[in-house]
């Protein structure tokens, strides 16, 4: 037993080993190390840079002669405006004087002092508005007419003229249509400065009141609402005796207004 203790003690002990970890299979993917967790910043907030105001002309107020430009440009628009039928006779030659008269207002200013801020006294911005409203052709009545009897069927709205008179100018514009009037729709001026259009249907002729002069879009207007009113009633119209408490008349919506 000492010779064995012996031997221990100089032999030394022996440091211990660790075995390498065995190797994946053949044909086996290699695991790969974990990678160190990473946070990604959070995503920006997508934002519009502001964008530069245009560099525009300057306004009108600040320079004469952009503001004069601005009047021709209306004038030029006005010319457009009836020949399309948006506005009246009345309208367009009142707003046309208008322009006309602020055109020569503002450069008589320029013309004597041209530096100073004066010429501004002459502009009349929103006023066009007021005479634009002012001249519209508003529906003041109507009177549906029969045309086999041509007596009236119904009255809506102020129709100030009476059947004495009216049925007389229905019978003449019906026998002169093709050589005075020419054929279809048509309008004319009647005491007062009202003007007085008519309407020929199949069945009735719609008589209108105007308090002026109406723009072509506006009877254009009226002669689709004639239609109309014409086929919504086309079963009564056609087998007299005509009852008018059964037809309907969508005419009402339109007294007042001028379209």
């Amino acid at each position: 037993m000492l010779k064995r203790l012996r031997d221990l003690i100089s032999g030394g002990t022996q440091p211990q080993t660790t075995a390498a970890p065995a190797a994946p299979p053949q044909g086996a993917a290699a695991p790969t190390p974990p990678q160190p967790a990473t946070s990604s910043p959070p995503e920006a907030a997508a934002s519009t840079p502001p964008q530069p105001a245009a560099d525009g002309e300057p306004s009108p107020l600040e320079n004469p002669e952009a503001y004069l430009e601005r009047v021709q440009a209306k004038i030029n628009k006005l010319a457009e405006e009836f020949a399309s039928g948006e506005i009246n006779r009345t309208q367009f030659q009142e707003l046309y004087e208008h322009y006309r008269r602020e055109q020569q207002t503002v450069k008589r200013y320029l013309e004597m002092a041209p530096d100073s801020e004066e010429w501004r006294e002459a502009t009349t911005e929103g006023k066009s508005v007021v005479i634009r409203q002012k001249n519209v052709a508003k529906v003041v009545g109507y009177t549906v007419y029969d045309n086999e009897s041509g007596m009236p069927l119904s009255t809506i709205g102020e129709f100030k003229i009476e059947a004495e008179l009216a049925v007389p100018m229905l019978s003449s514009y019906r026998a002169a249509t093709k050589e005075i009037f020419g054929a279809g729709m048509q309008s004319t001026q009647i005491e007062g400065g009202q003007w007085l259009a008519y309407m020929p249907g199949e069945y009735t002729t719609l008589m209108t009141l105007f308090s002026t002069d109406p723009a072509s879009e506006q009877l254009e207007s009226l002669e689709e609402l004639h239609l109309l009113f014409e086929r919504a009633n086309r079963t009564l119209l056609s087998n007299p005796p005509i009852d008018p408490d059964e037809l309907v008349f969508p005419h009402k919506y339109f007294l007042g207004r001028h379209q």
